[in-house]
């Protein structure tokens, strides 16, 4: 055995460090203020109180658009977005630009003069970049009351917590040995020949999935992958290349691939014709938790609206409908999981985690060493 095969525990890596100074004031005579009763408060008259002008409140958003930026595998009913115009007067106007990493960098190119108000679909693999690049603003959602704290994992709340997905190996029950349970077993000699991955270049579950080995392994990820390389794994640049291409799902010969623990729901809603049974199953133990965010962008000229919206997004109305569009979780407690996921979805108890920062830190050394063992 490599030195590989000794497993980390799992652990949430999130440091939050907070310092606070007290700075106490004393009066000329040396008497401490905490001492000085606190004068009664000050009353109006009646006629005070009429002449008092008005309240300042908040200007109407009925009637204003908001445009909302994000990825192009962004989906909801037809509906959905009707429903929030429906209770708040606001438009929403969608504007797609590509993936995850495609979509943060437009945002940093355009900071403070942003195509959009609210920014939704960057996840814990990219955060770290944006809040970096400071494009988001702070705003601390009262819906957030609902959403479990291992999903906050902002705790300046710039960004708020929509989604979540796992990255995981998935394999075809009928063409396996056995069913495998560890990353470890992907390198027995009995699965030879049968993996496949997506470039952690080009593919967002390539990097979740080699983000979850170093997660696993720590210092030993690197013998892992030379140990996969040995045992013939193979690399396409995407996941639908490897899923519907390399995977025996869409004809190919391979029965494991790096996908998402959705899929075997996903496999039984297509299913034509219809089965009961999914044909697939999920290593739990390789699962990589993709948490998505939205977030209100620096320079928004309709931060009230903006803020509506996060809001919403947080709604039962917004989370019941996102399982089967975008094949991901809600985030709030109150969620209504359909029957599909419930019965056929394996959710990982310990999914695998890293710091934000910690990516943003070694990504490209981590991609780049990968390249040279793999693909050399």
């Amino acid at each position: 055995m490599t030195a590989h095969r000794v497993r980390k525990p799992y652990r949430l890596a999130v440091a939050i460090a907070a310092t606070m100074l007290l700075i106490a004031a004393c009066g000329s005579d040396d008497v401490p203020e905490t001492d000085i009763p606190a004068p009664p408060p000050e009353t109006e008259s009646p006629a005070e109180e009429a002449a008092a002008p008005a309240t300042t409140t908040e200007p109407s958003i009925e009637g204003t658009t908001v445009t909302l930026i994000t990825h192009d595998s962004f989906n909801l009913s037809d509906g959905t977005l009707e429903e929030f115009t429906a209770q708040t007067g606001v438009t929403v106007e969608l504007l797609e630009v590509g993936d995850a990493g495609t979509l943060v960098a437009e945002a940093i190119l355009t900071k403070g003069a942003p195509l959009g108000d609210v920014l939704f679909g960057i996840d814990n693999t990219f955060l770290q970049r944006g809040l970096d690049a400071g494009i988001f603003e702070r705003y601390e959602s009262p819906a957030l009351a609902g959403v479990p704290e291992d999903l906050q994992i902002d705790s300046r709340h710039r960004v708020t917590p929509v989604d979540y997905g796992d990255v995981c190996v998935n394999y075809w029950k009928d063409a396996v040995p056995w069913e495998p349970v560890t990353l470890d077993e992907l390198t027995f000699p009995e699965f030879a020949d049968q993996l496949v991955v997506q470039h952690p270049e080009t593919s967002s579950p390539g990097l979740a999935f080699l983000l979850a080995t170093i997660a696993a392994f720590g210092d030993g990820w690197e013998l892992y992958w030379e140990d996969l390389r040995a045992n013939g794994v193979t690399v396409t640049a995407g996941w639908e290349d490897a899923y519907y291409g390399e995977f025996i799902s869409g004809g190919g010969e391979r029965s494991m691939v790096v996908s998402y623990a959705s899929s075997p729901p996903a496999e039984v809603i297509y299913a034509d014709p219809p089965i009961d049974t999914a044909p697939t199953g999920v290593i739990t133990e390789s699962c990589y938790r993709q948490i998505e965010f939205a977030g209100i962008l620096t320079g928004t000229d309709n931060e009230a609206g903006a803020r509506a919206l996060i809001d919403f997004m947080l709604s039962e109305t917004w989370q019941n409908d996102v399982p089967l569009n975008m094949f991901v979780y809600p985030v709030i407690e109150s969620a209504t999981l359909p029957p599909e996921f419930v019965e056929h979805t394996a959710v990982p108890p310990h999914p695998l985690m890293l710091d934000p920062a910690e990516i943003e830190a070694n990504r490209d050394t981590w991609t780049e060493r990968w390249v040279e063992i793999v693909l050399r």
